[in-house]
This record gives structure tokens, C-alpha cells and sequence, in this order.
């Protein structure tokens, strides 16, 4: 028989000892499970007051109006006093109903996260966490749960949990409720390419999000559950029920009455204006990776660096880059550009139609020069890049990886190839700098592997894949000036889209603030998505637009324009003066000479060849034309020290030469034109302020005989023009480039219309001249600006013009002095220039 209070006894003991075992071996697991958290990485205040959040730089007009934005992550900040009422009541009825009582941890929700997710074990059922431990969670993700046992999966959910409660601890000690709404709303990643609230209404609606309505807030609001699985483009039923249940939790929380309800949850959701951005968006794509580049090289200077010493990221600091671009002049500008370019197209297409311009009219070596030009495009494609990759990366990992590291371009394996087939190939490169010693040996090394034979077998035998698959026709989007969009869905080879594409005349047009310097406008080519080289920064030749520089040279030197020559042959010959010509040069006229004697102002108008030549001999030498191009702003190595720039053989840029032309529109004063005003940084800190550069370039006296010149040969009554302008059409050999330069007393355009290629050209002048292929944009954008508000164009405006006797005359009919007589002392008039020097201003 058992001994009842004996049995008793020993049951409390061993009650009394399995408690002692839970309880020091919850003390023990609980330093455990302190030690590991104390382990983990965890955020300081420092942290936590300076999260990192990407920031898109915003880029703004001249009146703060965003004009584009540079990111990695689109994303803008949007304060808490900023941010749409309906997105707030929504994302605390639906994710924290209790967010302004508690201090970042919600007990009540506890329960049921340790039920769902531990017991249940579903990771998806994340819910009941707060606002504060969502951000805490985007700020510092929790590792996932993927190939975790339950227990493995419960130790971490918890570590992930207490961490969260922490940081959330912390995170409501260091910001305001509201500071943390709209940090989470910033934060969170709508994919799409948007980033934070602003991004997604923008990509979902087309709006700011200030202007959402409450439905349009309560599909945002939704997707913060999850944004891939109530997509409202790809899940759209899935989208429409969870606003419905962002909708009625509103209604619970009297954010909404029932009639609202009733109303708003029976809409559709309209994702008409559903739109995902591209560095092609927006009113000025060229201009924004000008302005990007420009924006690196400023701040890469050490005197822009941050305080930690290292410089600013345009992509991720969330600048703000105030530049001088005028909204509606942009505008304007663009679709100016958009009426003449397709008729001027159009022209193209039937003039070359049933001929090969790739061919016509070239010799053998040509034709062989474009067709490399034409593979290189194949090289660019992203087709190319893809199938190469594809068939070579594997061989060319092993070269890099068990031989020498080379990147194995198709121009190295080209070489190498070549080396094979004749030893010394390496050796010449090498001996012309075009590749060091280093390069070379690895070259040679790899050239005796046998990883280089694979590679060369796969290679060989990829080139002569390539013409099949580049001329297999697939379904395919080219650019269609008449189609939604400018482009079109066709039929098409590859090949052939090069092709097409190649055939496109392109522009760069550039409108400057004469007066300031400021860009106020900036097109470079018909449409960035499809051609992405900007032609505003490209260098050209230029053509007869630089005849006036040759003509200021000629008043600089006393030489009046009603000055008479004959039009005829002139011939500068070897050993003439400061020439320095091996062979005599004699130019001839666009037409034949007329043997007319004509004046200087009507040789200007003519573009008379020879009068450029005449000229140039009364200077004797080349120098005096390059000494005003280059105090025009014209980069002196761009000029050659030879008489054929008298013709415009320069290459230069649209923005150099406007540069140089708005000189004339601002009494001779040369502003080096610029784009970016200010730049701050996030918290609207002063990073950079432009400081402008200014000097002066030419009297004022010889400034404005010249400025009467350039109305003389523009003739703006003639081409339908209200304004005062001057102007001056330019050609090249071929009809290569057609070039037109417009000054007003205010602004100065500069237009270049051509191919990127010398064979996409007109046969004939009368079709390739550059009043016929540039002059248009230059006319129709005067009309539109002619339209606008005085505020923004004043076409009642005049050029300056010096008070008293100009010392020239300009009026030809009062002109009855010798040709050959100084109308002027030229000692005087150096003497004037230089008092205008001393004044010169530098900013």
C-alpha cells in the first residue's frame, strides 16, 4: 500500500524542481536570445536620424516648374504637411488603426502575428505590425524566411520581430508621428520604377499625388499589403478588391459616411494615364544629359564635395538644379521643330526614291568605309549585344579566367585575329600608342591558349550567323513621325531598321538669352527614344554662317560694308603673305562668278565665296579672323590657321557658334551661355551658384555695322517675320550640313538640320541649302514666339544702337569715299577698342 502524503511529497518536489529547470532555463534562453540580438546589427540614433533613403535630383526651369528628375530610384520627398488628407486617413484606418496611441508597438496585434505566423507558419501574414515597424522594416529589411525549418523559421520571425520593436522604440523617440507617415510613404517601392508616393501617383494616375481622390488613394494605400500582388495593371480584380477593403475600413474609422461609400467602392479603377518613366520622357530629353554631365563635373570639384568629404550623387542626394530654361520657349522650340522635320523628311524620302544614297556617286574604298560604319551599328544594337553574349560569354569567361584579363571587345578579337593571319599586327598598334605593352603581351598570351581556339572557332563561326539573323524579319517598333507616340509596329529586319533609321535627317536647335547667356531652350534631335545623340553639342562644319566673323574682321580693320569688290576669282598663293600655302587656292562661288561689282553688304546677303577670299587677302594672313572668332567665345583649336575658314570650315557646335552670334544681339558683349543657375541640396542648402563669365568682344560701333549687315541679308519682311532679326543661313560641301543662325534684340537661336551620316544628304543645293533645310525651324519658332506674351517675347523690341556718329557707314547710298580709304584713323579705332577692354567684366 502507497504511502499517500510520502507520493505527495515526492510529486511538489519534483514540481518544485521542473519549475526551477523552466525558470533558469528561460533566464538562460532569454541572455541566449539577448546575446544573439545584441549581435545582430542593429541601428543607432546617429542611424536612424540620418536614414538612407535615394533621393531623385530634381531638375527645375527658370520658374521652379520640375522640368525632369535624374534617379535611380524615382523618388521625391514629399513632407507630411504636403501630403493628400485621404492617403493619411486611409493608411491609419487600414494599417495602424491605433498609430496615435501606442509609441511604435502594438500589443494587441502581437497575438495575432505570433498565431499567424508561428503556428501557422505563413510569413505572408505579417499583419499587425504598426506604421513605425513597417518603416523600421523598409529601413533595415528582415532576412527571409525561403528554405527555414519551423523552429529555425520562429527564432528568426522573433529576432526579426524584437529588432523591429527596437529600431520602432527608437524611430518614435527621434521623429514626430507625422515625420514618420511621410517617411513611410516615401520609403515604400510601388515597383513599377516608383519609388515612395509621389513616383506612384505619378506612374498609376499621370498626377502629383496631392491631386489624387480618395478612391485613387485608397489603390495606393492597398498595395502597401503588396504592391506585386495588387497591381492594378496586371491584377486589376485583385487591385479593386483591396480598395474596397481600404474603403470600408475608412467607413469604420469615420473617414468616410455611407453614401461616399456606397458611391466610390461601385467605381472601376481608371488606369487610362498609367505610365512608367524613361530617361526619353519629358519636354527636353537631350537637354537633361547635358545638364547631367554638366551637374558631375561641377560637383566633382572638391569645393563642392559634401562635409563628409566626398562628392554629391545626382542620382541618389535628392538635389534641386535650378537652370535657365524657359518652359514655353522649350515648348515652342520642340514643335517648331516637329512642323518642319517630317515635311523636310518627306522631301528626303522621295528624292533618294529608287537610289541607294549608301552607294550613289562613291567610290570603292567609300562604299567599303560605310558598309564597316554600317556593322559597327549592328555592334550597338542591343540585339547583337544579346545573341553575342549568348554564344561567346562562356568562352570569354574562360580566356579571362584561366589565361588574361581582357574584356575581349570584337575590335581585340579583330586584332588578334589579324595577327594570326600576319605577324606584326599587335607590334603596330603598340608602336602608334594605340594599345600599351602591357595590352600587348596579354593579346600575345592569349593568342597561343587554347581557350583563345575555342573562343575563335565560336566567334568566326557567330560572324557568319550574324547576316542571316540580322536579316531575318521579326515584329519589331521603329520611329513614325505620323503614328501615336512617333512610332509603329511593322515587319521588319533588323538590318533594315538601321537602315531606316540611318535615313533620318536630324537637328539641334539652341535659343539663348543674348543679354545673360542663358539657355532658355535646347533640342537636340526629332525624338530621344529612338536617336540619342544630342546634334546641339555635336561639332560641324559650319559652313557660310561663319562669313560674318570674316566681315567683322574686315570693319575691325577699317574696311566699310558698302566697300565695292568684283565678284570673280581670287587666288591666295604659295608664299602670299602670312599664308604659308604649299598650292594656290581659288575658290570657287556656290554659282558661277557674275563678274557684278557689288558691295560687302550685298556679298554678306549673297554669301559670296569670293568676297570671303578678298577679304582675307586685304588681311594677310589668317590670324586677325581666328583673334575675333576666339574673343567671340569660339574655342581657338576648333579654328584651323588656314585662309579656308573664310568658307567655314570650322567645326563647331550649335551652342558655340549661338554663342558667338549673340554677341552681335548684345552691343559686342560675349556671355559664355550656360545652363544651371543653382544647385541645393536636399534640405535647401546652397551647393553651387553660377557665377557668369562676361567680356567684351567688340566696339560698339563695329558691333552694330555688322548687326545691320545680318538684317540686311535675313530680309525679315520677306520670310514673314515681325520682329527686328538679323541672321545668316550656312551650307557645306555636298549639302552635308544645313546651318541657320537668328539674332532678335533679346534671344539668339542657332539651328543645324543634317544626317548623322555624310551620305544622308539633298543631291542639290536648291534642296540641302540651309535656308531651305534650317531656316524653316528658326521661322516658325519666331511666329510662336511672336504670339506670346510680351513677358516672354517682345517683338516690338529693337537692337541697340550707339548713341552719336558710328564712324561707318552703313547706309551705302551716302557712301562716297574711295573704297580703299580708311574711313576711320585705324589708330583711333584701336585706340576705342581698347577703353572698351579695360572695362571688360568677369563674374
Amino acid at each position: 500500500m502507497v504511502d499517500k502524503p510520502s507520493s505527495k511529497r515526492k510529486f511538489y518536489r519534483r514540481s518544485i524542481y521542473l519549475l526551477w529547470i523552466l525558470a533558469v532555463g528561460a533566464v538562460l534562453s532569454g541572455v541566449a536570445f539577448f546575446i544573439i540580438l545584441a549581435q545582430q546589427d542593429l541601428p543607432t540614433f546617429e542611424d536612424l536620424e540620418n536614414p538612407k533613403i535615394e533621393l531623385a535630383t530634381r531638375v527645375l526651369t527658370n520658374d521652379h516648374q520640375e522640368l525632369d528628375r535624374l534617379f535611380i530610384h524615382n523618388r521625391v520627398q514629399v513632407k507630411f504637411e504636403d501630403l493628400n488628407p485621404f492617403l493619411v486617413d486611409a493608411l491609419v484606418a487600414t494599417e495602424d488603426e491605433r498609430y496615435y496611441h501606442h509609441a511604435g508597438i502594438d500589443m494587441k496585434a502581437l497575438g495575432r502575428v505570433l498565431v499567424k505566423s508561428v503556428l501557422l507558419g505563413d510569413a505572408s501574414y505579417g499583419g499587425g505590425s504598426t506604421i513605425t515597424q513597417q518603416l523600421a522594416k523598409l529601413l533595415y529589411p528582415r532576412n527571409s524566411f525561403s528554405g527555414m525549418g519551423k523552429i529555425e523559421r520562429a527564432m528568426t520571425l522573433a529576432i526579426s520581430k524584437f529588432k523591429e520593436w527596437i529600431t520602432a522604440a527608437k524611430l518614435e523617440k527621434s521623429y514626430t508621428k507625422e515625420e514618420i507617415i511621410a517617411m513611410y510613404l516615401n520609403k515604400f517601392s510601388y515597383i513599377n520604377d516608383s519609388y515612395g508616393i509621389n513616383s506612384a501617383a505619378e506612374t498609376y494616375f499621370g498626377k502629383n499625388q496631392s491631386d489624387l481622390t480618395r478612391d485613387e488613394a485608397a489603390v495606393l494605400v492597398g498595395m502597401l499589403k503588396n504592391p506585386v500582388a495588387f497591381n492594378p495593371i496586371r491584377f486589376p480584380e485583385h487591385a479593386l478588391s483591396r480598395r474596397n477593403v481600404v474603403l470600408k475600413q475608412m467607413l469604420r474609422n469615420g473617414k468616410l459616411d455611407s453614401e461616399t461609400y456606397d458611391s466610390l467602392k461601385a467605381k472601376s479603377i481608371d488606369m487610362s494615364n498609367f505610365k512608367r518613366k524613361n530617361n526619353s520622357d519629358g519636354v527636353a530629353p537631350y537637354l537633361m544629359q547635358e545638364i547631367k554631365k554638366r551637374a558631375v563635373d561641377i560637383l566633382a570639384q572638391e569645393k563642392y564635395f559634401k562635409s563628409s568629404n566626398t562628392p554629391y550623387n545626382i542620382y541618389k542626394d535628392g538635389l534641386e538644379i535650378l537652370t535657365t530654361i524657359d518652359p514655353t520657349v522649350q515648348r515652342l522650340t520642340y514643335d517648331a521643330v516637329l512642323k518642319h522635320m517630317p515635311k523636310l523628311q518627306s522631301n528626303y524620302n522621295r528624292h533618294w526614291k529608287g537610289m541607294n544614297p549608301l552607294t550613289y556617286d562613291a567610290e570603292d574604298e567609300q562604299i567599303e568605309l560605310r558598309n564597316k560604319i554600317m556593322k559597327n551599328e549592328i555592334y550597338k544594337t542591343d540585339r547583337y549585344k544579346n545573341i553575342r553574349y549568348a554564344r561567346l560569354g562562356k568562352n570569354i569567361q574562360n580566356v579571362q579566367d584561366n589565361v588574361a584579363n581582357l574584356v575581349m571587345t570584337d575590335t581585340e578579337i579583330n586584332w588578334m585575329l589579324d595577327e594570326e593571319k600576319q605577324s606584326g599586327r599587335i607590334a603596330g598598334l603598340q608602336a602608334k600608342g594605340i594599345i600599351k605593352r602591357a595590352k600587348a603581351q596579354r593579346m600575345r598570351k592569349i593568342l597561343a591558349s587554347d581557350e583563345w581556339k575555342a573562343l575563335k572557332v565560336e566567334y568566326l563561326d557567330f560572324q557568319k550567323s550574324l547576316e542571316a539573323n540580322f536579316n531575318k524579319k521579326v515584329k519589331m517598333k521603329v520611329f513614325d513621325y505620323e503614328s501615336p507616340g512617333m512610332e509603329k509596329e511593322v515587319d521588319m529586319s533588323p538590318m533594315d531598321s538601321i537602315r531606316f533609321h540611318m535615313a533620318f535627317l536630324q537637328t539641334g536647335v539652341v535659343v539663348l538669352d543674348s543679354k545673360a547667356g542663358y539657355v532658355k531652350a535646347w533640342v537636340g534631335g526629332i525624338n530621344h527614344n529612338y536617336f540619342k545623340y544630342d546634334h546641339v553639342t555635336s561639332h560641324r562644319q559650319v559652313g557660310s554662317t561663319f562669313k560674318p566673323f570674316v566681315y567683322t574682321t574686315a570693319v575691325m580693320h577699317n574696311i566699310s560694308p558698302c566697300t565695292q569688290v568684283i565678284d570673280q576669282a581670287y587666288t591666295i598663293s604659295p608664299g602670299e603673305n602670312g599664308f604659308y600655302l604649299e598650292e594656290p587656292w581659288t575658290p570657287s562661288n556656290s554659282k558661277e562668278f557674275s563678274g557684278e561689282k557689288l558691295n560687302l553688304k550685298e556679298g554678306l546677303k549673297k554669301s559670296l565665296n569670293s568676297f570671303s577670299v578678298w577679304l582675307m587677302k586685304q588681311f594677310g594672313s589668317v590670324q586677325p579672323v581666328k583673334d575675333i572668332a576666339t574673343s567671340m567665345g569660339m574655342p581657338d583649336d576648333n579654328i584651323p590657321p588656314v585662309p579656308s575658314i573664310a568658307l567655314g570650315t570650322p567645326e563647331l557646335s550649335v551652342e558655340e557658334l549661338a554663342g558667338a552670334y549673340a554677341v552681335f544681339a548684345n552691343n559686342g558683349e560675349y556671355n559664355k551661355p550656360y545652363i544651371i543657375l543653382s544647385i541645393k541640396d536636399k534640405n535647401g542648402k546652397l551647393i553651387y551658384e553660377h557665377m557668369p563669365y562676361k567680356q567684351k568682344a567688340l566696339p560698339s560701333n563695329t558691333n552694330y555695322a555688322m548687326l545691320d549687315m545680318l538684317k540686311y541679308a535675313i530680309g525679315a519682311g520677306a520670310i514673314g517675320i515681325e520682329s527686328e532679326v538679323g541672321g545668316k543661313t550656312g551650307t557645306t560641301n555636298d549639302h552635308v550640313d544645313g546651318w541657320f543662325m537668328g539674332i532678335t534684340p533679346h534671344m539668339t537661336i542657332g539651328v543645324w538640320v543634317g544626317g548623322d551620316y555624310g551620305w544622308i544628304r539633298f543631291r542639290t543645293l536648291a534642296e540641302g541649302q540651309g535656308g531651305v533645310m534650317a531656316r524653316p525651324i528658326f521661322k516658325y519658332l519666331m511666329e510662336n514666339l511672336e504670339k506670346q506674351p510680351k513677358e516672354i517675347f517682345d517683338k516690338t523690341a529693337k537692337f541697340y544702337r550707339p548713341p552719336g556718329d558710328l564712324g561707318i557707314t552703313i547706309n551705302c547710298a551716302e557712301w562716297i569715299q574711295d573704297p580703299l580709304e580708311d574711313e576711320v584713323d585705324p589708330f583711333e579705332q584701336i585706340d576705342e577698342m581698347e577703353e572698351e577692354f579695360d572695362i571688360i567684366e568677369q563674374f
